[in-house]
């Protein structure tokens, strides 16, 4: 009897799910017969956007990085500038406030300059040219002294440091000049020497301020911008043999500058004269340890480390915040210089060259500077008196590497613009294609 009852039970239930698959089959046919309505452009723009080239109008990682190290530069100034302000100003905010309004300034400017195309820097370069030689030639003839060096232009409450728009004309004209001239760069060595001509009549321009870490820094990005653009390796030898002789020349034959290279090579020999700063900026490092000692905890920044909150920004930074906070510093200069580099690469695989080496100049440029200055305050590299591209305090700088990440944002809004516009065409042809033969078919 309760064998017929679960034989029953079994029926009902393979009969059960027969009809209700049936039913849910019925409704899936019905719903498919319902038209649907579009969805509204605006989400089809946000479920579609992506990070290749060709589909969003540019790369936002651009944005994104450039004001994280706005903010962090901001932080970083504020808290080592507070004393040092208070003794010289009788205002603790004083560098603060002059910093956020450089950070203004900068991003207005961005605003302005990411309107104009890549084809007006392409032909004006000569012209960006000729006004860096004027700026130079004009801050030896009025420009400021401090501690020394004649480097700035002063232009009513503003400072501008010639050096700083000098690098990134230099590197324009560069750029156009291999676009031009670029198979006699790999061919012969007329074509390779000519921009080191130039390049030789600034640095002596340069060095007369002085100011030997542009020229370094100029010179290192001229020799690995020759070489992507397929510069022969023995010219290479040739020149960094030359350079090199001559920057050992340089630092040997100037006193100050052979002081620092002593002191650089053991800065504990006499920590009161010429390796204060440095020793200065090691105990910073030591005290940051891995963590940190906590954002304003510094000791260092008590005007016990000259410089805090320009050259030596990173080593309050190391103190406050320890080996995390550098490893943070380094992983976005290191993530801004290679999609620089990324970019150069594929826009001369487009086919836009003077775009390509201006990428390449300006990740090489933030790379060895951003070096520089982290080397020199941890006592790897001799001081050079660079800052920390996005972070350090300094209007001139900040203008210019923020214009500099302008013209990589303009770049790529441009490939994926032209990568736009030839999909739309293709698309254009297909359909022009398939109308053409169904009109033959009828």
């Amino acid at each position: 009897m309760s064998l017929d009852k679960t034989m029953t039970f079994a029926k009902s239930l393979t009969l059960a799910k027969t009809v209700s698959l049936e039913t849910t089959q019925a409704i899936s046919k019905t719903i498919a017969q319902v038209p649907v309505p579009p969805l509204p452009e605006w989400i089809n723009r946000i479920m579609t956007s992506s990070n290749q080239y060709g589909t969003t109008a540019f790369d936002r990682s651009f944005v994104v990085l450039g004001l994280t190290m706005y903010m962090l530069g901001l932080v970083m100034v504020a808290s080592s500038s507070i004393p040092v302000a208070e003794r010289l100003f009788n205002n603790p905010f004083h560098f603060v406030i002059r910093h956020g309004i450089y950070i203004g300034l900068s991003l207005a400017i961005a605003g302005v300059a990411l309107q104009v195309p890549m084809s007006w820097w392409h032909k004006n370069s000569s012209y960006l040219l000729g006004f860096a030689l004027v700026l130079l030639i004009t801050v030896l003839l009025i420009g400021r002294s401090v501690n020394g060096s004649t480097r700035w232009i002063v232009l009513g409450p503003i400072t501008l440091q010639a050096a700083e728009p000098a690098k990134l004309f230099f590197f324009c004209y560069l750029s156009a000049y291999l676009v031009r001239r670029r198979e006699q760069v790999m061919e012969n060595l007329k074509g390779f020497i000519k921009p080191l001509i130039v390049f030789g009549v600034m640095a002596l321009l340069l060095l007369l301020q002085p100011d030997l870490g542009t020229v370094i820094v100029m010179f290192v990005t001229t020799f690995g911008l020759l070489f992507l653009a397929g510069a022969k390796l023995w010219q290479f030898i040739a020149i960094s043999l030359v350079g090199g002789a001559s920057l050992a020349a340089l630092a040997y034959f100037e006193p100050y500058r052979w002081r620092r290279v002593t002191s650089f090579l053991d800065p504990w020999q006499d920590p009161f004269g010429s390796g204060y700063q440095l020793t200065q900026s090691l105990m910073a490092y030591g005290r940051g340890e891995v963590l940190g000692q906590g954002l304003g905890n510094s000791i260092q920044k008590l005007e016990y480390l000259p410089e805090a909150h320009t050259d030596f920004v990173m080593a309050v930074l190391a103190e406050e915040f320890g080996f995390v906070g550098i490893s943070v510093v380094l992983l976005l200069s290191m993530t801004l210089v290679y999609k620089a580099l990324i970019l150069g690469r594929y826009a001369l695989a487009k086919e836009k060259y003077f775009e390509g080496f201006l990428a390449y100049a300006i990740g090489i440029w933030m790379c060895f500077q951003a070096a520089v200055n982290i080397g020199a305050s941890a006592g790897m590299v001799p001081t050079k008196g660079l800052t920390m591209p996005l972070i350090s305090y300094g209007g001139s700088s900040m203008i210019v590497m923020t214009l500099a990440l302008v013209i990589l944002i303009r770049i790529d809004h441009e490939i994926r613009l032209q990568s736009i516009q030839a999909t739309s065409s293709k698309r254009t042809d297909k359909s022009s294609s398939k109308k053409a033969s169904k009109s033959e078919a009828k």
